[in-house]
Order: structure tokens, then sequence, then C-alpha cells
């Protein structure tokens, strides 16, 4: 039946929106902690997360499709719309459904704006500690005569 199929699609679409979240905690942590190690490692599971949704999500649209189809409504309807219409129990379950996914959907916007802020600020404390040295320090050459022009400069890797 076309609904069991949605159902199910629906399930795996919620648990990697669940999965996309946890992935953005574990960046807004890394962010957070000031460590860029792991940071661009943190941002390709992201994309990957989000790579499996893209497919997921045209899983759904067929499915739901389908669904529409079987009860004589036209394929591109919203999730909405199709709850409305379906028979019982589907109505609520595709209810529960929409509103589970559009409570994690708000969440990941939540977090990917504030991890966003967070790099912005993480950025900004970088430039300003860059523009903090000044090329002009003198240090002295191997023959150990001042030298002007060139420097040496203890710069932590967190930034």
């Amino acid at each position: 039946m076309s609904f069991d199929e949605l159902s199910a699609v629906l399930w795996r679409e919620r648990e990697l929106l669940e999965t996309l979240l946890f992935k953005l905690e574990a960046e807004e942590l890394i962010i957070a902690s000031g460590r860029s190690r792991w940071l661009g490692r943190a941002a390709r599971e992201v994309e990957l997360v989000l790579d499996q949704i893209r497919t997921a999500d045209l899983g759904r649209a067929a499915e739901a499709d389908a669904a529409a189809r079987s009860i004589g409504l036209d394929g591109d309807v919203s999730l909405r719309d199709l709850a409305a219409a379906a028979p019982a129990p589907w109505d609520e379950m595709l209810t529960a459904h929409h509103t589970a996914l559009a409570g994690l959907a708000a969440q990941i916007a939540t977090l990917g704006e504030s991890n966003r802020e967070l790099l912005a600020v993480s950025l900004q404390a970088t430039r300003e500690a860059l523009v903090g040295i000044e090329a002009t320090v003198g240090t002295y050459d191997q023959k150990g005569t001042a030298a002007r022009g060139t420097g040496s400069y203890l710069i932590d890797e967190a930034l």
C-alpha cells in the first residue's frame, strides 16, 4: 500500500534530520571550543547527511505522489494536505510526521544560524589577532645584528 511506503520514507527522513541535528550540535561544540582541527571534518559530515536528505526527499516525493493518487488527489500535494485527505489511521500518522518534520526543520534552522554566527565571531577574532601582528618588529639575524621587516611570531593554531 502506498501509505505504508510513504510512512517508511518519512521515518527515514526524520531519522536523517535527527542525524543532521546531531552533526550540527557537534559542529557547534567544535566551533565553541576554539579548536579548528575537526571543523573541516564536521562540515563534511554535515554535507554527507544533507546529500542523504536530498536523496530521501526525492523518494518521499515519489511515495507522496503515489499515495495521493491512490485516494484520487493530484500527485503534487503537500504532506499537510495529504494528511487531511487520507483515511484513518493514516491521517493522524501523516499529521504526526508533518509536525515532527517541521519541528526538526525549525531546530536545524536555529542551530545552523547559531553556527554561522559563531563562525563569523571566530573569523573576526582571527582577523583582529592577525592585524595586531606588526611586520616592523625587529629581530636578530644569524649574525646577531638587528634586522627589520622580518619577524618571528607565535600564532595559536586555535585561531
